[in-house]
C-alpha cells in the first residue's frame, strides 16, 4: 500500500512538473487566453450576422411565396441557401481568406464574416421554419384587425416563430461555437489552433489538446445552462399571461 501511495504521489509530482513545463514556462497559457478570446469573438459576431443576415433571407422567402414582384428575389435566397449549406464551411473559409479577402489581412475578421455567412444559410431555414410553424389564422387575424401583411408578420408572426425556434436556435450557436475550431486553417489563433502551438512548442499533445477539448466543454455546458433558462423563463411568461 504505501508503495502505491508512493507511486501515486510521484505520478502527480511528474504532472504538475509537466503542467508546468507545458502552460507555465514562457507564458504559454496566455496562448490559450488569446486563442479563447478570438473564439468568442469570432462565435458571437457570426452569430449576429447569421441571424440578422438570416432574418432577412427567410423573411424575404416568405413574403416571395404570394408576391411575384419578390419571387426573383425569393429564388436568389434560395440559391444564396443551398450554395452556401453545399460547401464545406472549411472550403468556405479558405475561399474567402485567400480569394475574396485576399489583400485582407486581419483573419479574425474575415473569419467571423465567413463563419456569419455561413451561418445566416442554417438561420434563414430555422426563422423561415418558426414562421411556417405559426397557425395561419394568426395572419388572418391580425389582417381583419387592419395590418398589413408586414406588420402583422413583424407583430404577431415573428414573436411566435421566435418562441418555437429559440431551442434550434440554441443548438446552432452551440455548432458554431464548435465550427469555429477551423479557423486554424487561415491561420487565425483561435484556441484549437493555441492548443496545437503549445503542443509543437512543448512536444506535449496530451495537456494542451485536453485543456482545449475541457474549454470548449465547459463553454458548451454554459450555453446550454443560459439556453434551457432563457426557455424556461418565456414558458413561465407565457403561463402568467395565460393565467390573466
Amino acid at each position: 500500500m504505501k508503495e502505491f501511495f508512493q507511486s501515486c504521489s510521484q505520478f502527480f509530482e511528474d504532472w504538475g512538473q509537466q503542467l508546468y513545463n507545458t502552460f507555465i514556462e514562457d507564458e504559454r497559457y496566455m496562448w490559450l487566453v488569446r486563442g479563447l478570446g478570438n473564439t468568442l469573438i469570432i462565435t458571437l459576431g457570426a452569430l449576429l450576422i447569421g441571424v440578422v443576415l438570416g432574418t432577412i433571407i427567410a423573411v424575404t422567402k416568405y413574403f416571395s411565396e404570394d408576391r411575384r414582384a419578390l419571387r426573383f428575389l425569393g429564388k436568389l435566397c434560395d440559391i444564396y441557401v443551398t450554395t452556401v449549406r453545399g460547401i464545406p464551411v472549411v472550403v468556405l473559409l479558405i475561399i474567402f481568406y485567400f480569394i475574396v479577402f485576399a489583400s485582407y489581412d486581419n483573419g479574425v475578421v474575415v473569419a467571423t464574416i465567413t463563419f456569419g455567412i455561413n451561418s445566416a444559410a442554417y438561420m434563414a431555414e430555422l426563422i423561415r421554419g418558426g414562421i411556417n410553424s405559426v397557425d395561419p389564422g394568426q395572419m388572418e387575424a391580425g389582417r381583419s384587425l387592419g395590418m398589413t401583411k408586414l406588420q402583422a408578420t413583424r407583430k404577431v408572426i415573428f414573436p411566435q416563430a421566435i418562441k418555437n425556434i429559440l431551442p434550434a436556435i440554441g443548438n446552432e450557436m452551440i455548432a458554431l461555437l464548435k465550427e469555429t475550431a477551423v479557423a486554424g486553417y487561415v491561420a487565425v489563433e483561435d484556441l484549437t489552433r493555441a492548443g496545437n502551438l503549445i503542443r509543437n512548442n512543448t512536444y506535449d499533445a496530451f495537456n494542451p489538446l485536453i485543456a482545449v477539448a475541457l474549454v470548449y466543454l465547459v463553454l458548451v455546458i454554459i450555453l446550454t445552462k443560459l439556453m434551457g433558462k432563457l426557455e424556461r423563463r418565456m414558458r413561465k411568461n407565457d403561463r402568467s399571461k395565460k393565467s390573466v
